[in-house]
């Protein structure tokens, strides 16, 4: 039992360092907020929490792992070299496309959504 909760410990330092110092995460945190306060506000559909809880999470990890691959990266070699770039630069690609798609997926959910209450504002 102690090294599920000292695993659970690890776990969370990762996630508080996160938080703490990548400023790009913060960025992806705020993002997060914003949409789970825009969901609040048009009252959105289960399933439809469950696409932004997907995306939003799936955004956040894509972006802990790409940051550690940074760090990882730059342990094994301080210069600048053209592998580690590539490497660098699809983990980076990969919390692009991750983004993307989040954000496609919440205009999908969005747009109609903000469409009918400026609609309705409109009309009154």
């Amino acid at each position: 039992m102690s090294r599920l909760i000292k695993s659970f410990g690890y776990a969370w330092n990762g996630l508080k360092i996160c938080i703490l110092k990548e400023t790009n995460f913060r960025i992806h945190i705020l993002c997060s907020i914003l949409v789970v306060i825009a969901g609040c506000f048009f009252n959105i559909s289960t399933v439809e929490w469950t696409i932004i809880l997907i995306c939003t999470g799936f955004v956040l990890c894509m972006e802990m792992l790409n940051t550690a691959v940074e760090h990882l990266c730059d342990i094994i070699h301080m210069e600048i070299h053209p592998l580690i770039k590539k490497v660098k630069d699809i983990a980076a690609g990969a919390v692009l496309l991750s983004a993307v798609i989040a954000v496609i997926c919440g205009a999908i959910i969005f747009i109609p959504k903000i469409y009918l209450f400026i609609r309705s504002i409109n009309l009154t």
